[in-house]
């Protein structure tokens, strides 16, 4: 991974959010909205080293631009977003690391992580958002404000379970909120609404009008029943 600081910016403390595409696009359509909502600044960018597909033009090919940005405003830093994921583990434990070291340099407390929750139980047009924490303790805090916790055992993959994971070896805390989804391949509005008033709730903050997402949330579901 290469990563090119863009700009110095003067953040304290600031409360962390980074989470990439997975399944439904939770992660992205999160985090864009959030981006697009607070009008971010980007002041740092990850990028790949080697690319993981080409982008065949009809008869040429094209390099894709696989890269992230780290964007903030007032006292937030926002990571991630945009389209997919490294290919490689090394890859996304690098960027991983990163996320902690700058977590570290503006001295943050908190990351916030988030994605899709696969589950079978059908859903009305309110999913649930489910979170796991880096702590018992933390996780207990949690269950007081009447939040839900992760059902079962599970094993998270890709960066937006390895941040976790990262983050509980430097001793940050953080908190992973997974919004329920029944088809992982379609984009999924409800589940990235669910969060982002999960979020709010938590950060004791607004995050800008979802109004747009329940649009497009509705129109996917014309879309597949027709």
């Amino acid at each position: 991974m290469e990563f090119i600081q863009d700009k110095q910016v003067s953040i304290e403390k600031p409360i962390v959010i980074a989470a990439m595409q997975d399944m439904g696009n939770v992660g992205s359509i999160v985090i864009n909205f959030i981006n697009d909502s607070l009008k971010t600044k980007t002041f740092r960018i990850a990028k790949t080293s080697y690319p993981t597909f080409v982008i065949d033009r009809g008869g040429y090919i094209e390099l894709p631009n696989e890269s992230w940005e780290y964007k903030y405003t007032d006292d937030l830093i926002i990571f991630g977003g945009g389209k997919g994921q490294p290919q490689s583990n090394s890859e996304i434990n690098d960027l991983c690391q990163d996320v902690i070291n700058v977590t570290k340099k503006y001295s943050a407390k908190f990351i916030y992580t988030l994605g899709g929750f696969h589950t079978n139980r059908i859903l009305g047009s309110n999913p649930k958002t489910y979170i796991t924490t880096t702590s018992i303790e933390l996780t207990k805090q949690m269950e007081g404000l009447n939040i839900d916790t992760t059902p079962q055992k599970s094993i998270i993959t890709g960066f937006n379970g390895l941040i976790l994971g990262f983050a509980k070896k430097n001793g940050i805390h953080a908190i992973g909120m997974y919004g329920e989804l029944n088809e992982p391949e379609i984009p999924q509005y409800r589940a990235a609404i669910s969060i982002i008033k999960t979020l709010e709730k938590l950060t004791y903050r607004k995050l800008g009008d979802t109004s747009q997402l329940e649009f497009m949330a509705q129109e996917i579901e014309r879309k597949f029943k027709n």
